[in-house]
């Protein structure tokens, strides 16, 4: 990469490095002796956790409900949400590598937006993830029943934020390790249920309700749309939940090594993923078994096998369900946890959260994120059922992931704005540029739309705005600190200079 990378530019003077210490002084003297964020992940774990993130609990779990109300067409909800995010994932891969400094998408949308966006990206993000492990303890808790029905819900969920702290407390590589046997046992079950799918298309497979396998299902009862348009867009709704989490190699950056090579292997493989992984797996799925016999309330994964009178094989798959929730809820603890860390950089949480334990983990910050998983075991004796409660946490964390998919853009186009001679420069650049960062921030108001369209989703829509209410009131009690007045006086400073040289340099 060019030089510029090895220096922040006027705007970031403020910005710790990528694996300072929380008593790094904005000149980058180090003020204590506080251990640094260690780039420790490789390659091999990088991708891995892309993967990991892309191929969540929304897949496995969320699906059935999606196939239920979509039909066959779920297929192209998959391809065209896949397709926008892609474009979020680039405009986030060219804003990191544009400085690295950067310690995720926070860092640069308070860099570029101002530390208002910061704040408000960096806790969002953090509830997003939170509300996911929820959603990904409710997941688990009802998948362990499939072995102990009467088991009471709450100790599955109980053991599982217990087991998901021990992994992450001893070091980041050690997280690394557990994410990376994760995703590939995902990957491995995914992989294996299209080959015996197709086996079972190929042999015209007969299950016990005289269903035969063949990818006419696809369209021979009621067509590929057979819930009509309103039944298309009401795909949207849980679909959008499967992709969250994609953007986790951007809290990463930090703590990779060779980001510069590692990232844009990372991000560019996301189409390649979506394809074979969300696509492939539901066009056999349905194939196998027509789309009218899934349960919103079940795995398709599971049922397909179950269906076709394959029970030992549903619990190898069960189990794998069970993987990927858990696999998620590590992902969550995990990002929140470094997002907590930066927040504390910044002053915008509390100091004791930016420090690091002497494996150079932030310990106080993923304690407290685990606190509020247990809201969790809580939720599981709320409403009416686990479906209900898995959609109405991952209706509310779709929403504030999109807020941050939506920040991301945003950034970009100030970025391009700003700083063209960064763009130019980038050997990373986003295709389609501005053009597309419309298109998908159009996209974005669609599935807002689609949201107002069931009565499960809109409750959540309408709980949602209590949040960033809340952030709003934090925020303003924030914003009249001498610390932060200060890094509003210095990004307004930052900003006119950027402006100035823009002007001179066209001059």
């Amino acid at each position: 990469m060019p030089d510029r990378l090895s220096s922040p530019p006027p705007a970031q003077s403020s910005l710790p490095s990528a694996g300072s210490s929380p008593g790094e002084t904005p000149s980058g003297t180090q003020s204590s002796s506080e251990p640094e964020l260690s780039r420790s992940l490789s390659n091999r774990h990088i991708q891995l956790l892309a993967i990991g993130g892309a191929i969540g609990t929304g897949l496995f779990m969320g699906s059935g409900k999606t196939i239920s109300v979509a039909g066959p067409s779920v297929i192209f909800v998959y391809m065209i949400i896949g397709f926008m995010l892609f474009f979020v994932m680039r405009a986030m891969g060219e804003l990191l590598l544009s400085n690295l400094k950067y310690k995720s998408f926070s860092d640069f949308s308070a860099d570029l937006l101002g530390p208002w966006a910061g704040f408000f990206t960096g806790w969002t993000y953090w509830f997003c993830w939170v509300v996911t492990g929820i959603a990904d303890v409710v997941a688990i808790s009802h998948y362990v029943t499939f072995w102990w029905a009467d088991a009471p819900l709450w100790i599955p969920a109980l053991a599982c934020i217990l087991v998901l702290l021990a992994l992450n407390l001893p070091s980041v590589k050690a997280f690394g390790e557990a994410e990376f046997w994760f995703a590939l046992i995902k990957i491995l079950a995914i992989v294996t249920l299209i080959v015996v799918g197709l086996v079972m298309i190929f042999t015209r497979f007969e299950s016990g309700d005289n269903d035969v396998a063949g990818f006419d299902n696809l369209w021979a009862h009621g067509g590929l749309f057979p819930t009509g348009p309103m039944g298309f867009v009401a795909g949207f709704q849980i679909a959008v939940f499967a992709f969250v989490g994609i953007e986790l190699v951007g809290t990463a950056a930090a703590e990779t090594k060779d980001p510069e090579k590692n990232l844009p292997r990372a991000i560019n493989s996301i189409p390649l993923r979506i394809m074979l992984f969300y696509v492939g797996a539901l066009v056999v799925l349905i194939s196998v078994v027509p789309w009218n016999e899934f349960s919103a309330d079940e795995s398709p994964f599971v049922g397909m096998f179950a269906l076709a009178g394959l029970g030992a094989a549903a619990a190898v798959v069960n189990f794998v369900v069970l993987t990927s929730a858990a696999s998620s809820a590590n992902s969550g603890i995990y990002s929140t946890s470094r997002m907590v860390f930066g927040l504390a950089h910044d002053g915008d949480a509390p100091k004791a959260f930016g420090r690091l334990s002497r494996r150079k983990v932030p310990q106080n910050a993923l304690f407290f994120s685990c606190t509020f998983l247990l809201a969790g075991v809580v939720l599981l004796y709320a409403g009416e059922s686990v479906s209900a409660a898995f959609t109405l946490v991952t209706t509310i964390s779709a929403l504030c992931f999109m807020f941050v998919w939506s920040i991301i853009l945003i950034s970009y186009l100030v970025y391009r704005k700003r700083r063209p001679q960064l763009h130019a420069a980038s050997k990373f650049p986003m295709p389609g540029g501005v053009v597309m960062v419309y298109v998908v921030l159009a996209f974005f108001a669609f599935i807002l739309w689609a949201l107002t369209t069931q009565t499960d989703t809109l409750q959540a829509l309408l709980v949602t705005p209590v949040w960033f209410i809340l952030l709003g009131v934090a925020y303003s009690v924030l914003r009249r600190t001498p610390v932060h007045q200060a890094r509003v006086a210095a990004h307004h400073d930052d900003v006119a200079r950027e402006r100035a040289a823009l002007t001179a340099g066209q001059q």
